[in-house]
C-alpha cells in the first residue's frame, strides 16, 4: 500500500446550500464532515469535490491520483455528466476504490457498477435503526461491536434490487420492522466496492462515531493492494509447441 491513501470525498452539495437546518447539522457539507473526520486518521490524505465544480471536481488528473472515492448524492442524480461517470467506472475498473453512502445507491455510477436498478423501499419516520455486523471477520468490522445503534434514521427497506454481493458486512433492523443489506462489498475490475446504508441529510449520522468509523475501515479495506495488471486480447504463447 501507498505511504499514504489518497481520498476524495464527493457531494452534490446542494441540500446543505438551499436548507438553513441541513446547514446547521451539516455546516461545512456532508462531504466536509467526513473529510474532517478522515484528516484525523493517520495516512490519509483527503480532498473534496461537489457537484458545481467543473466536471464535477473529478477529472482525469484528480482521478489519476485517487485511491479512493466516496460518493453523496441525492437530489441531482441526473446532473452528473456521463462523461464523468464513464472516467469514474474506468477508474474503478482499474483500481480505484469507490464508498457510495446511502442515497447514492440511486447514482448513475452505482447503477451502472451494479447493472440493476438499485431500488428499494424507503419511509422517513425517524426510527431506530441497529446494524448487526454479520461479519465480524471482515477489516471494515474493525474495533465494532455487535451492532451500532441509530437512534433516528430514514428506513431503508428489502427488497434492494443489487446483485448478490461479494461480502456481507452490515444488516438494519428498524423499528417499523423492515431489514435491509445495509453494508455490500463488490469487486469490479480490479477495484473495491462498498455499499454503506446510514446517512440522510437532515439528521447528524455523519457525526456518529461508529459509523465515521465504518467509513474510515471501509476507506483503507478499498484502497489494499489488488495485485498485478491482467492482460487482454492476443498474446504470445509462453512455451513453444
Amino acid at each position: 500500500m501507498k505511504q499514504s491513501i489518497h481520498v476524495v470525498v464527493w457531494n452534490e452539495y446542494r441540500h446543505e446550500r438551499r436548507s438553513e437546518e441541513i446547514a446547521k447539522i451539516y455546516p461545512k457539507g456532508i462531504h466536509g464532515a467526513i473529510a474532517d473526520y478522515l484528516r484525523t486518521l493517520p495516512g490519509m490524505n483527503v480532498r473534496t469535490a461537489t457537484l458545481d465544480e467543473p466536471e464535477h471536481g473529478l477529472t482525469e488528473e484528480v482521478l489519476a491520483e485517487t485511491d479512493v472515492l466516496i460518493w453523496w448524492g441525492h437530489m441531482a442524480h441526473g446532473e452528473v455528466s456521463d462523461t464523468v461517470v464513464d472516467r469514474v467506472q474506468a477508474s474503478v475498473l482499474n483500481g480505484m476504490g469507490l464508498i457510495v453512502l446511502h442515497s447514492a445507491h440511486f447514482s448513475k455510477i452505482f447503477k451502472r457498477l451494479m447493472g440493476t436498478t438499485c431500488n428499494l423501499k424507503w419511509r422517513e419516520a425517524n426510527e431506530r435503526e441497529r446494524l448487526w455486523v454479520v461479519d465480524p471477520s471482515h477489516p471494515i468490522a474493525e474495533g465494532l461491536g455487535e451492532y451500532i445503534e441509530i437512534p433516528h434514521a430514514e428506513m431503508y427497506g428489502e427488497r434492494f434490487d443489487i446483485p448478490q454481493p461479494d461480502q456481507l458486512v452490515f444488516i438494519s433492523w428498524f423499528q417499523g420492522g423492515e431489514v435491509f443489506r445495509s453494508g455490500c462489498c463488490f469487486y469490479r475490475g480490479r477495484g473495491k466496492i462498498f455499499y454503506f446504508r446510514p446517512g440522510h441529510e437532515t439528521i447528524p449520522i455523519y457525526h456518529q462515531p461508529d459509523v465515521l468509523r465504518v467509513i474510515g475501515n471501509a476507506v483503507r479495506w478499498a484502497a489494499l493492494p489488488h495485485g498485478p495488471t491482467p492482460t487482454f486480447g492476443n498474446v504470445k504463447p509462453l512455451e513453444e509447441f
